[in-house]
Parts: C-alpha cells; structure tokens; sequence
C-alpha cells in the first residue's frame, strides 16, 4: 500500500509537454536501453495537442523511434538420452561405437575445429554412434583456491547442443567406465536425409 505522500506526489504526475519530449530524445539518443519496452513506457501514451508558444530557432532534433524488439528464436528441445538398452550393452561391451575422436592436448580452438569436422565427417559416412574422448582433466590451482577441471570436459558438452550441431548431433550422454566415464561422450548421430 502506498503512503500519503506517494498518492500525492502520483496525483501531481503531468505528461511531459513535446518540447520537453524532444530535449529528452535528444539527451537520451546514444543511450541504448537495456529493455525496448522501458523507453518506449517513457512516451506519453496519447500526447496533448498543444502548440508550442515560444519555439526557439533552434530546436533539437527528432529522433526516430525505437524498432520493435525482435522476437526471440524458441529454444532448441532438449537433446534425447540415449536408450538405457544401448547404454548397458555399450558397458558390457556387446555394443560397439562407430568411430572415435580423441581431444586430449588440443587448444580449445583447435578441438572445436576438430569436433565440428569429426561429427559432420561421421554423420556423411553414416555413423550413428560416436564416442569423443574430453579427458578428465587436470587440476588447477586458482588464485582464489578454487580448483578447475579440465576446460574440454566443460566445454564440449555445450558446443554439442550448440544450435550449428543440432542437424546431426541426437543425443550426448556421459560414457560408461569401459569407454572413459566421466572423461568421455557418447554422441548419438542423426541419420542422413536423402
């Protein structure tokens, strides 16, 4: 509930007056807002048709109005888990991968780069299953005294969801203990189209 004082001070509220508008553009025009909606709500909703008395020679200039926000892109749908029936066999060692991409020493450039060709290279040769060997990592002291695993093992993860690899990455799951645990992905392919 708003005190005595706020009611007041909302009932005294005026509309900005269209030189004051103007000077306010003119002030705020390089100033990018953090939200569209917040400067277009500092625009009077109908403004009063009121002719300006004593217009100097120089008047500041009109800026244009803001441009719609565009329209976010929705989200990618979450990746599929590979199926519990693959993931056993694939421990006991009944099922295979296709091929194999091992990232250990690489910049993270440089294993971008490498992921990227490997899985584009793969889903052409029609493999479906493909296990990318991140590494654990090594610890690393901090100057806070945090530690860090390894940057790759991070990484990867999210550059497999990325919105460029969705047209052949299906799934991403940690590997079981056989093929490296916590160290590795298994990277379900998507099959080729045509």
């Amino acid at each position: 509930m708003k005190g005595g004082g706020e009611i007041k001070r909302l009932a005294r509220a005026r509309l900005l007056s269209r030189e004051e508008l103007a000077l306010w553009r003119h002030v705020t025009a390089d100033v990018k807002p953090r939200v569209a909606a917040v400067a277009r709500s500092l625009e009077p909703a109908t403004a009063p048709a009121v002719e300006p008395k004593n217009v100097s020679a120089v008047s500041p200039p009109l800026v244009a109005p803001l441009p719609e926000p565009t329209t976010k892109p929705k989200p990618m749908p979450p990746l599929a888990p590979l199926e519990r029936r693959l993931k056993r066999r694939l421990g006991a060692g009944k099922a295979r991968v296709d091929d194999m991409l091992d990232l250990h020493g690489m910049t993270q450039a440089q294993a971008h780069r490498a992921l990227n060709t490997f899985l584009w290279r793969a889903a052409e040769d029609g493999a479906r299953l493909v296990l990318v060997i991140t590494g654990k990592g090594a610890l690393a002291d901090e100057e806070d005294g945090a530690q860090e695993r390894g940057v790759l093992r991070r990484n990867v993860p999210h550059w497999l969801r990325a919105p460029e690899l969705r047209a052949v990455v299906l799934s991403v799951e940690e590997a079981t203990r056989p093929h490296g645990g916590a160290g590795a992905l298994y990277v379900r392919l998507r099959r080729r189209v045509g």
